[in-house]
């Protein structure tokens, strides 16, 4: 945790000049500044279903938030942003989380902060609640 959880899950091999965020020039204070700017009324994190219990725990998780505040030289839009991935904790005899590990795809993510349209088309047009991102 010494990078900071937001530059942890962000991380990434894409060149930097591709990168609309770039967790190798992010501090631990900046990381959570930018996310706090860009979500003030918080960016929460949603267990959705629990698939398996200790001591190997995988569940759907799906975290959020309004962007009513700029990120990173892009304008607020007020729409949803939004990632959804499974997750899994190992944990020991005392419940104690001991390693995990996360299934997510952060670009999908990102791209919801370049535009409110940009979020809108990442899913392609679907009567299925998941395809729409619902």
């Amino acid at each position: 945790m010494a990078i900071g959880g937001y530059n942890a899950f962000l991380a990434t091999t894409l060149p930097p000049e591709h990168r609309i965020y770039d967790p190798d020039k992010e501090s631990v204070e900046s990381a959570t500044s930018t996310f706090l700017t860009a979500f003030p009324r918080g960016f929460a994190i949603e267990v959705l279903d629990v698939y398996s219990g200790p001591p190997r725990i995988a569940f759907k998780f799906r975290h959020w938030g309004y962007m009513e505040g700029p990120f990173k030289g892009h304008p607020p839009h007020g729409q949803r942003v939004e990632f959804f991935g499974v997750c899994i904790f190992h944990v020991d005899e005392e419940m104690k989380v001991a390693k995990v590990e996360y299934f997510y795809e952060r670009g999908n993510f990102l791209a919801g902060f370049l535009s409110a349209s940009a979020s809108a088309t990442t899913a392609p047009a679907s009567g299925c609640p998941v395809m729409r991102g619902n």
